[in-house]
C-alpha cells in the first residue's frame, strides 16, 4: 500500500456567491480575520503529513500563486524593522511543496480533480476543498489517512447536518457502520429533504485511489450540467468498497455568505490579539440594533 503523500485542493471556482467582491479577487483569497481562507487549507495538509499540494486554479486566480510565492522585497523591509512575527507568518513553507495546474474551463468538481491525474500518477492521494475548513487536534485529512491506511480503499468525510440542509450537500447512504466509521452503499447529490436517505453529508475531504481517474475521463455531467465527483466516486464504489468516516472536530463552512460571516466572529473571539474586544463589541452592536427597533 502506497503512503498517501500528494493532495488536491479544486480552487478554480468562480466564486459568484461572494460577487461583486470575487470579480477581480480568488474566492479562496478572502481573508478571515488576517489569512486567505486557503491558508487554512494548506495548513491542514501540511500537517497531515501531505508533502506535495497540487493547486488547481482557474482565470484569474494568480493572486494564490503570488500568496505561496517569496516576497523579497517584503521580507527584507519586515528584517530591517524587526518585526519577525510577521516575517515567521509570510514565508513559505519548505516542508511542502506546491504546485498548479489550471482548469481551463468550469466544468465541475470532477473535472478539477481529472486535471490532476498526471500530478498524481498511480498513487493514492487527498482532496481538500476550500470552502471547508476542519478545526480538530487531528486534521481532518489527516483522520481520512489514518483510515485508509487501516483500510487501503478511497475513503471520504462527512458530518452530521440538519435534515432541511441536505439540498446543499451530497449525502451518504449507508449499509453497516461501526464507530465512526460507514459502508458506502450510494451517494446522493443534494436531494430534497424528502428524499435524503440520511443525514449524512460530504464535507469537502476525501481520501482516494487512482481508479478515480479512469472513471472521471469519462463521465457524463451530473447535477448543474457539471462533471460531478460524487458521481464518480458512485462508480468506484463499485469496483471498490468506499467509506464515509465523520470527522472528529469543528467544521466550518465558507462556502457562503452567512458560513463565512460566522467563521470571521467565531475565530476572532477565539483569538488572544483582540482579548475579550470582540465579545463588548458585539455587544455594543446588539444594543444598538435593539434600540433602533424600539423606535421603529
Amino acid at each position: 500500500m502506497k503512503r498517501v503523500k500528494k493532495a488536491i485542493i479544486p480552487a478554480a471556482g468562480l466564486g459568484t456567491r461572494f460577487l461583486p467582491a470575487t470579480k477581480a479577487m480568488p474566492k479562496e483569497m478572502l481573508p478571515i480575520i488576517d489569512r486567505p481562507t486557503i491558508d487554512y487549507i494548506v495548513e491542514e495538509a501540511k500537517r497531515s503529513g501531505i508533502e506535495d499540494i497540487i493547486i488547481v486554479t482557474g482565470k484569474g486566480k494568480r493572486a494564490i500563486e503570488d500568496h505561496f510565492d517569496k516576497n523579497i522585497e517584503l521580507e527584507d523591509n519586515l528584517i530591517k524593522k524587526g518585526k519577525h512575527a510577521l516575517l515567521e507568518k509570510i514565508q513559505p513553507s519548505s516542508n511542502v511543496e506546491i504546485h498548479y495546474i489550471r482548469q481551463k474551463e468550469p466544468r465541475g468538481l470532477g473535472n478539477a480533480v481529472w486535471c490532476a491525474r498526471k500530478f498524481i500518477g498511480d498513487e493514492p492521494f487527498a482532496v481538500l476543498l476550500g470552502d471547508d475548513i476542519v478545526r480538530a487536534e487531528t486534521p481532518g485529512i489527516k483522520q481520512l489517512i489514518m483510515q485508509f491506511e487501516k483500510l487501503d480503499s478511497s475513503i471520504i468525510g462527512v458530518q452530521e447536518i440538519p435534515i432541511e440542509e441536505t439540498e446543499r450537500y451530497g449525502i451518504v447512504e449507508s449499509d453497516k457502520k461501526q464507530g465512526r466509521l460507514h459502508s458506502v452503499k450510494k451517494l446522493v447529490e443534494k436531494p430534497k429533504m424528502e428524499a435524503a436517505p440520511s443525514t449524512l453529508a460530504i464535507m469537502g475531504r476525501y481520501v482516494l485511489t487512482p481508479a478515480i481517474f479512469d472513471l472521471l475521463e469519462n463521465q457524463v455531467p451530473g447535477a448543474g450540467g457539471e462533471i460531478q465527483l460524487t458521481d464518480a466516486i458512485n462508480r468506484l464504489n463499485e469496483l471498490e468498497q468506499v467509506y464515509a468516516y465523520q470527522l472528529e472536530g469543528n467544521r466550518y463552512d465558507v462556502g457562503d455568505k452567512m458560513g463565512f460571516l460566522r467563521t470571521t466572529v467565531d475565530f476572532a473571539l477565539e483569538n488572544s490579539e483582540f482579548s475579550g474586544q470582540v465579545e463588548q463589541m458585539l455587544r455594543e452592536l446588539l444594543e444598538k440594533y435593539h434600540s433602533r427597533e424600539v423606535v421603529r
